[in-house]
């Protein structure tokens, strides 16, 4: 067998071992490295290079050796899992680098950060001031978790007392121009209600890049022509004008006639639709 062609065959056995080693030891590997991984990794990469060009070499036993070295992770993950020792040991703990709008010096120390690279790691943060800080951490993925003081922290609808709707997250129905059944299925909607949500907005599915369906139910789309202008949804301010129009007129019911047992039933109803529009008011306004 020609070198270049043993040399492709090994690349693509082991990406694909690899690839399935990887999705064994969990999505962890990938978004959060503990210095036992980070070995671990760099060890399974050299193990693969050098089996991969060592063409004088066993490939199998390359294959071997990385499922070992991968089983040593896959094991310490379920040992973590019920020893928090263990789990500190081998994924390590965080460290405080500011408490109470103080820089912990000694902690800094330990770390072997400088005051310049805890600067920088708090504009990632987007904190340019340490004293704007109520407390600092060091993750153990070397991210750094800040929380600032309380009057540094940004304005909440609930600390100004506003009432908000709650959400969930967006279902994406179409995506490159076709229909996602299981997403549209998880909302309890059908293709039918999905073309007619089309057909409002003068659209057709095979335009469509992606579509999506938010909490209340609207559908909002992305057009492949970037220069075709899709309306927003506007069933809910229309709901929210019909009630504030049907209250209204039952106040000018109220007053126009003079029946009294009339008058006093439109200025009740009138009363009991106000206080629902005041309730539904933060859902309905766009």
């Amino acid at each position: 067998m020609p070198e270049w062609l043993d040399v492709a065959l090994r690349s693509v056995m082991f990406v694909i071992f690899l690839f399935f080693v990887t999705k064994v030891l969990g999505k962890k590997q990938i978004a959060q490295l503990s210095f036992f991984e980070y070995v671990t990794g760099i060890t399974i990469g050299s193990i693969a290079a050098e089996s991969i060009m060592g063409l004088d070499g066993n490939m199998f036993l390359g294959l071997l050796g990385i499922g070992i070295v991968s089983l040593i992770p896959f094991l310490g993950g379920l040992i973590s899992l019920k020893s928090k020792k263990f789990r500190d040991f081998t994924e390590g703990k965080g460290t405080i680098f500011i408490k109470d709008g103080k820089v912990m010096e000694d902690n800094l120390k330990k770390e072997r950060y400088t005051v310049d690279e805890l600067l920088e790691l708090l504009r990632n943060k987007d904190v340019f001031q340490v004293s704007d800080v109520q407390f600092a951490v060091l993750e153990p993925t070397g991210d750094l978790s800040v929380m600032l003081k309380k009057e540094n922290q940004p304005l909440t609808a609930k600390d100004l007392n506003i009432k908000v709707a709650s959400i969930k997250e967006p279902q994406t129905v179409i995506m490159d121009g076709k229909i996602l059944d299981e997403p549209l299925a998880t909302i309890g909607y059908s293709r039918r209600w999905l073309k007619t949500e089309l057909e409002k907005l003068g659209v057709t599915i095979e335009n469509v890049f992606i579509g999506q369906v938010n909490s209340y139910g609207e559908l909002t789309v992305d057009v492949f022509d970037d220069k075709l202008q899709v309306p927003s949804p506007q069933e809910r301010p229309l709901i929210l004008a019909t009630m504030k129009k049907c209250q209204a007129d039952l106040e000018l019911f109220a007053l126009a006639t003079e029946n009294k047992d009339a008058k006093e039933l439109y200025v009740k109803n009138s009363e009991k639709l106000q206080k629902a529009i005041d309730k539904v008011t933060h859902i309905l306004k766009s």
